[in-house]
């Protein structure tokens, strides 16, 4: 597989999205041990730093560009898909942590990412025509199988049926927003990712607001200067440059390609809480990782060596309507 490739780069950029998402749980616990922030008010800060860091980039990078330059020459995408891809992002992060608070991070955690790729592999089939495949079919299986292991054997938890509806609708969310990127890219409308993330972001953060500031919107803290820079970080690497990444490689890659790519999420968390926060490395671990890993490396040879499709160019008249 060559990094030169579109595929290659799109592939890249997932793995590396995906590993930034398992940073933000270990930042998110050290926060929470150095203050008295909750999670919704983090998730609102992280919504709105990001958004601050990717309108800084644009403000930069534009009077450089040329004008009128979208990703790859794509169209840009219409108003009300930037901003239902801003309220599925709300959804999906707002869902997800109720359902942690709920039923606990591991039941949470595996039913949120496990209904995923089931919900996106039947929703891809019927709404962008593409199939799995057995190959395909059994490499989600064993990424589903290694999730349970990696995240249920080394901890277990609670099942609650609130908790686990919302993290049901949390999946609902996520697939939803995976499935309407990779819609629009196939349509030549995936725009600019950066723009994208920073409408995302920003719809999150006015969201998210009113239900911060019920929770307590600023931290309490001894440590002010640790906790600016751990939200500083979340902001930047687990939102912006991840979320930017994601939606650059979900508009070129199969959307259940996508979602078990995703998965690599926890294997970063597990392996950032062995080796940073000095947990216990256990036997589900290894296991569980061997296992999903194993499948993530068997979608992504399978979608390196996918014939390249070219879409079609949008329409002149079209293209300057948007």
């Amino acid at each position: 597989m060559s990094n030169h490739s579109p595929a290659g780069r799109s592939l890249l950029y997932l793995v590396v999205a995906g590993a930034a998402w398992g940073t933000a749980g270990a930042a998110a616990s050290l926060l929470f041990l150095a203050s008295d922030l909750g999670p919704l008010s983090l998730s609102f800060w992280r919504c709105a730093g990001g958004l601050a860091v990717l309108l800084a980039v644009l403000a930069v990078r534009r009077p450089a560009g040329r004008p009128g330059r979208a990703a790859a020459g794509a169209a840009r995408p219409s108003l009300g898909s930037l901003i239902t891809t801003g309220l599925l992002f709300t959804l999906f992060q707002a869902a997800y942590f109720g359902a942690v608070q709920q039923t606990g991070l591991a039941v949470g955690t595996v039913v949120t990412l496990g209904a995923g790729p089931v919900m996106i592999a039947l929703g891809a089939r019927t709404w962008t025509g593409e199939r799995l495949g057995r190959g395909g079919a059994a490499a989600v299986a064993g990424a589903l199988a290694g999730l349970v292991v990696l995240v249920l054997g080394s901890g277990g938890g609670e099942v609650r049926p609130l908790g686990v509806g919302l993290a049901l609708l949390s999946a609902a969310g996520y697939a939803a927003m995976t499935l309407l990127t990779r819609w629009t890219g196939q349509r030549g409308e995936g725009g600019d990712p950066l723009v994208t993330t920073a409408w995302s972001t920003g719809v999150g953060a006015v969201c998210l607001l009113p239900l911060a500031a019920v929770e307590g919107l600023l931290p309490h803290t001894a440590d002010l200067g640790q906790v600016i820079w751990l939200m500083a970080y979340v902001a930047t690497v687990p939102t912006a440059l991840a979320y930017a990444l994601y939606f650059t490689g979900a508009a070129a890659v199969r959307a259940a390609t996508v979602s078990v790519i995703m998965l690599i999420e926890p294997v970063s968390a597990a392996v950032i809480a062995v080796l940073v926060l000095g947990e216990e490395l256990t036997g589900a671990v290894v296991l569980g990782t061997v296992l999903l890993l194993t499948a993530v490396l068997a979608l992504i040879i399978a979608e390196a060596r996918r014939p390249v499709v070219q879409q079609p160019s949008p329409a002149p008249l079209q293209s300057a309507a948007r």
